[in-house]
């Protein structure tokens, strides 16, 4: 019984996150993209794109981590086998966060150098 509420624990937490932190990257991200795409159809369509990619990976990610868990005996164990399991996915989205905005950054880069020799 006690896995059962650690994995209704686990799965509503971390998908509320990563729900959560998916559409805000969503909305304040735009403003980022729309200084790299000009083109504005474009630029919604790689945001929709990019969420539904962060979508797909994280909970994707966080259903597997399902797999991995031994049997929990007792309240103590469960709250700190949860904890340690949603560290690992906010640990992910951290860097699955700073790689986008290190592309971005390389990109919009580029761009501006480009510019700047034309």
């Amino acid at each position: 019984m006690i896995n059962l509420i650690s994995y209704s624990i686990y799965l509503a937490v971390t998908f509320y996150i990563t729900i959560v932190v998916g559409w805000r990257f969503y909305k304040l991200g735009f403003v980022y993209l729309q200084n790299l795409i000009q083109d504005t159809s474009v630029c919604e369509s790689t945001n929709r794109i990019l969420l539904t990619g962060y979508y797909l990976v994280n909970l994707g990610y966080a259903a597997l981590h399902l797999n991995g868990w031994s049997p929990i005996t007792n309240y103590s164990e469960m709250v700190s086998v949860i904890s340690m399991k949603i560290g690992i996915i906010l640990l992910t989205l951290c860097v699955l966060h700073y790689s986008n905005m290190s592309i971005i950054y390389l990109l919009r880069k580029k761009q501006f150098n480009n510019h700047k020799n034309n």
